[in-house]
Order: structure tokens, then sequence, then C-alpha cells
């Protein structure tokens, strides 16, 4: 029998499973390796100040995850992982277009109030440049009426570091199966197992962090969780002759980014569509992407495309992800609902679940995050 065992090897129960056996639980991952887990596609961007999303609670979160990877990666290099894909970088927010002017200027202002809410000083993080400083930061850049520099950014690799977890977490004794979960075993109010391949596989506590699918166990749960897939294309631009190490993160007022690698490759995305399972690009997806990208920094116009990633992002209605024990069955936690943030939050989501998992978390910390919301 396991201690626990964590249904879903995206990078938030790849987590969740990593911090249970570091803690000394025997874990068992399952993972029926659906085609177009969003960890396999996203592009990791590490920025809560300048997130769209307004909740104060998903920015404190936000600010905790990112700042909790330097640690995270200091002791997955201890453990012998070296290519965790992290890297602190910089970024430029930009208007290149007179109708992004108003939104620059709200961004701006909660940028320095969320640096401020982190107890730091907004202006040693973040500065407001001229478009000639700007272009010298990323000589392809277009004309822009605004641009800000921030300078405590930061970028992680989805699959790299993901891949780093599960090294490790093997080595500490995780078992994994590639199953699809058809069920969970119960004994009144109380999860005894699951059920996988036809085999029923016993468990003191399970943790559903399925991604977009988490919502199969719902009904049998007897919970509302509403999560949606969201589409995102994802194109990454191959640039021989540019050198891509020092260049920013840049993003604009369209709901997409450019997203520069030391490896001459830059990512710019993405897509935000609700079409169901569909994990496949389209025309109209692959010109939406280019056309944003080439409308913010032209000077890519010859670069070419290297690949084209899709991810299904687990969506919840309000923006915030679902975290934390189920109402309905005292040894059932729900972890998803990230959205186009779980890259960026997933690892410590997977962090506080291990720990409520194992009757030493805060779960008044998980109060805004429950379930419970959507009854």
């Amino acid at each position: 029998m396991q201690d626990a065992i964590v249904v879903g090897g995206g990078i938030v129960g790849m987590a969740t499973a990593y911090h249970l056996v570091r803690a000394g639980a025997q874990v068992l991952l399952v993972d029926r390796e659906e085609q177009g887990k969003a960890t396999a596609a996203g592009a990791g961007i590490l920025s809560p100040e300048s997130s769209a999303n307004e909740s104060d609670d998903w920015f404190d979160l936000a600010a905790e995850a990112v700042d909790y990877y330097p640690k995270l990666i200091a002791e997955l290099h201890t453990e012998g992982a070296r290519d965790t894909g992290y890297a602190p970088m910089e970024q430029l927010v930009v208007a290149v277009a007179e109708d992004e002017d108003a939104a620059f200027s709200v961004l701006h202002k909660r940028m320095i109030a969320r640096i401020e809410r982190r107890g730091r000083n907004a202006a040693d993080d973040l500065e407001l440049i001229d478009i000639d400083t700007a272009r010298e930061l990323f000589p392809a850049l277009a004309p822009a009426h605004h641009a800000l520099r921030f300078r405590r950014a930061g970028r992680i690799d989805g699959r790299r570091i993901t891949a780093a977890m599960l090294e490790v977490a093997i080595r500490n004794g995780l078992k994994v199966q590639s199953a699809n979960v058809t069920q969970l075993t119960m004994i009144g109010d109380q999860v005894s197992g699951i059920v996988a391949k036809g085999e029923t596989i016993s468990g003191g506590a399970v943790v559903i962090a399925g991604g977009a699918w988490s919502g199969e166990f719902a009904a049998q749960l007897g919970i509302t969780l509403p999560i949606q897939p969201q589409r995102g294309q994802i194109i990454h631009l191959a640039v021989p002759n540019m050198d891509t190490s020092r260049l920013p993160i840049v993003t604009p007022f369209h709901g997409h980014y450019i997203l520069p690698f030391a490896d001459n490759r830059i990512v710019v995305g993405a897509t935000r569509e609700f079409v169901g399972f569909a994990p496949h690009t389209t025309a109209a997806g692959i010109r939406e992407v280019l056309s944003e990208a080439l409308r913010v920094v032209p000077g890519l116009s010859d670069a070419s495309i290297a690949e084209i990633r899709v991810g299904l992002r687990p969506a919840s209605p309000d923006h915030l992800p679902v975290l934390g024990r189920v109402p309905t069955a005292r040894n059932v936690f729900i972890a998803t609902g990230h959205g186009a943030t779980g890259l960026q939050l997933g690892p410590y989501s997977g962090k506080l679940i291990a720990e409520v998992v194992l009757g030493k978390g805060d779960e008044k910390r998980l109060e805004p995050f429950r379930v419970e919301r959507f009854a």
C-alpha cells in the first residue's frame, strides 16, 4: 500500500510527488501521458508583477512561488540534477501602439504597487525607459510608445524542470506507472485507492493533479470542479545569427509574449482558445501568434520555425488555481486550475499540497483556492 497516489505527471503532479518522497513517503505517480499536456508546451515566464491577473490572493501565491524557485533549483542541483532550464532574466513591457497606452499606464501602476507589496523598492526593480534604450536591449523591437524595464523576471523550461524532479524523486523511491485512472475506490467518505488498467491500487491519500483532465473525478466525489481546457499554440523560432543569451523577455498588450532562450531560440505565443480537448495546431492559431510577434518584434521576420507546441491549460472560471482537501472525502486533495501560469506556480503548489497531505501544512493558507468556492 502506498502512502499517497498522485494522479497526473505534469509539473504540479510531479512537484507534489517529489516533495512527498523527499519527506519520506511511499508514493506512486500515475500518468496516462495524454497528448496536449500543458507542462510540455508552456513558455515558463516568471514575472507575477506583470501579470494581468488582478487578484491579490493569486499574486501573493505567485510571488511566493517565484521566490521558491532558487531554493528548489539548488536542491535539485545538490541531488545531481543539472538541467532545469531556470534562469533569472530582465523583462521589457512595451506599448507599441496608441491603443495600448492606457493599459500600459494601468500596468505600470500595478507593478509599482506589487513590488512594494513584496517589501521592495520599486525604483530598484522597475524603470521607465525610452525606446532607444529598449531597442538597445532588444534590437529587433519595433518602435514603441512606452517601455518598462523590469529587472527581477525569470524563465523556467517546463519539460526540463519536470524531468529533473522526476529523476531525483525516482532516486528517492518514487514509483511511476503509465496508466489511465478510471475511478477512485471508496469506503464511505474515504478513498481507499484507485483503479488503473483494471487493477485496484491502495493508497492512504490521493492527489488529483490531472491538469485539464482533473474534472473527470468530480462526479464521483460529489463536487463541482469547472476546469476547462484552454488551448495554447506556441511557436519556437530559430535565430542562428542572433545572440539570444542576453535578450530580455518582451511583454506587449495583446495577451502574447516573446521569450528568448540562450540557444539561439525565441519562443513566441500564445493563443488562448476554449475549443475543448483539441490539442492540435491550426492555421488561424499560427497566423495569430506570428502576426502578433512580428507586430512587436519585426526584426524576427527572417527567423525560421523550429517547432510548434500545443498545450491544454487547466483554466478555472475565476483564474485562480484549485488547491486543497476535497470536502467530501477526507483523504483526497486537488491541485489543478493554474491556467497559463502552471509553470510559474506549479512547483510551489506541489510543495504546499504535499505538506497538507503529510499533515504538516497550513490549510488556511489555501483557503482562497479551495474547491468549495464553486459549490
